[in-house]
């Protein structure tokens, strides 16, 4: 497939797979949002064999990471592995120096999916982010031109993804919970007298606000470690962070503020709200490169 292709292929990807990611990655020049596609379409598809979905819908037999691990590899080498999303990958380490250790360190992410494992402590919830997420966040500065031995940089960047994931679990726990999943640490449960199968019990609704008002707060955290690495991006890059950062932002805060009616249908933010968050984030990104 010609690059062309490659990134119409991702683009109809991002259409029907995150309509967050699609917002955000408009506000990049053009040869950064096509990349940030190109990453997407790989990220996309793996997360899906994992889930036996497709572009996040449905369910069906999942597929092996060793798998994915296997055609991530061929890519990383410029082979044409001939699926578009591994091909999507290989053009776009054609164009930008992403270690490998990234793509392997997101691949273990699914793996201890694959596993059954679950966080038993806050460590172990972070550590997951940082496979699944906070590396998206590592290999998306590196598409926006972060290099990648600027460490500091690329920290901050991680703690973006998993500022994002926080959001996502907490947002996802009733979904995740149905589909043999919890990512709520056991500790956080056993100190509240509940377990994944009680969670959600009508006589346990204080301990699982609790517990996902310690999720909100983890984000309000992450998200300001990573405001820090932000000046360093260029502007338009640096604007489209600081809009999703907003978005997946207002999903955990939204989740917190609705409580337990927070799962009975799937939180999102309206078009017209993440248009209305690109006037603060535009302010900000300003005043980031005044003080740069």
């Amino acid at each position: 497939m010609t690059r062309d292709a490659l990134v119409a292929g991702a683009f109809a990807a991002i259409q029907h797979g995150s309509k967050s990611f699609r917002a955000a990655s408009r506000l990049f020049d053009r040869e950064t949002r096509e990349r940030a596609w190109l990453l997407y379409c790989w990220c996309r598809h793996c997360d899906d064999v994992c889930d036996g979905q497709t572009l996040g819908f449905g369910s069906g037999p999942r597929g092996p990471v060793s798998m994915l691990r296997e055609k991530t590899h061929r890519a990383a080498s410029r082979q044409i592995v001939g699926e578009l999303p591994f091909d999507a990958l290989g053009q776009l380490l054609k164009e930008r120096p992403i270690p490998l250790q990234f793509l392997d360190d997101h691949l273990e992410g699914f793996t201890l999916d694959e596993l059954g494992w679950r966080p038993q402590t806050e460590e172990d919830l972070i550590r997951y982010c940082y496979h699944v997420a906070g590396t998206v966040g590592c290999m998306m500065a590196i598409v926006m031109g972060v290099a990648p031995d600027d460490t500091e940089t690329l920290e901050r960047a991680a703690d973006l993804g998993i500022a994002f994931q926080l959001s996502n679990i907490a947002r996802d726990v009733r979904e995740d919970l149905d589909n043999g999943r919890c990512y709520l640490p056991a500790e956080w449960m056993q100190a509240h007298g509940v377990t994944p199968q009680t969670v959600f019990d009508p006589t346990n609704r204080m301990a699982l606000l609790a517990i996902v008002d310690r999720l909100v707060d983890s984000v309000i955290v992450y998200e300001s470690s990573a405001r820090k690495g932000v000046q360093r991006l260029p502007f338009r890059s640096r604007l489209a962070v600081l809009t999703a950062l907003r978005i997946y932002g207002a999903i955990g805060r939204r989740v917190g503020r609705l409580g337990v009616s927070a799962w009975d249908r799937r939180v999102t933010v309206g078009k017209t709200r993440k248009l209305a968050m690109l006037v603060p984030s535009f302010a900000e990104a300003v005043s980031l490169r005044r003080r740069a």
